[in-house]
């Protein structure tokens, strides 16, 4: 193997770890605190992003169905053909998209927008319609990508990811979700076979 790739993949490392730290400085106790009563209060919880963000939204929609919030991925493809009939008034809906100007979720933005649904963006550009548009704004960071180009969707992912797990975890404590209930919804796995001992 060459020792450019063995370079590559230790800075990899140090990419993305030096990127979980950056991000604390960005942390909005405001933002989050009104994102985390929304998503607390909401009957129930949309997910949508394209790409990379997409497939972290679909993680972030079972992340809500784990401490028992009702969530779904809401498909982009799908939104503007009826998906979005899932949200009805007083409902959350989440988009994420690094760049704020994602194309394919703007227009499920104004659905929301009509129905009445709260809407969180998480992105990177805090002046993109995604963000001017949304009840909550939730600034996402992201140092460089990790591969030679700066293109792929590798330590933005990682960021992303964070903030839901950040979340996930504010809304534990906010609740009081106890591992009892967990237990009761996920018997599976070595998850399950520690949680029902």
């Amino acid at each position: 193997m060459k020792k450019e790739t063995l370079e590559a993949a230790k800075n990899a490392y140090i990419t993305e770890s030096e990127c979980i730290r950056e991000m604390a400085g960005y942390f909005d106790e405001e933002a989050y605190g009104k994102a985390v009563e929304l998503l607390i209060n909401a009957p129930r919880i949309g997910a949508t992003g394209c790409g990379h963000s997409g497939i972290l939204c679909q993680h972030f929609a079972h992340l809500m169905c784990c401490i028992e919030q009702p969530a779904k991925f809401i498909s982009p493809a799908e939104a503007v053909h009826g998906g979005t009939g899932f949200l009805q008034p007083g409902d959350v809906c989440l988009f994420a998209s690094r760049g704020g100007k994602t194309a394919e979720l703007l227009p499920i933005m104004e659905i929301c927008k009509k129905k009445g649904v709260k809407i969180i963006t998480v992105t990177e550009n805090t002046g993109s319609p995604l963000a001017k548009g949304a009840d909550v704004v939730l600034k996402q960071h992201v140092n460089r990508e990790t591969d030679r180009y700066n293109c792929q969707g590798t330590t933005s992912t990682t960021s992303l990811c964070v903030i839901f797990h950040v979340l996930q975890t504010m809304m534990i404590e906010e609740t009081g979700f106890k591992n009892e209930r967990l237990a009761l919804i996920h018997p599976g796995g070595a998850v399950g076979e520690r949680l029902n001992k």
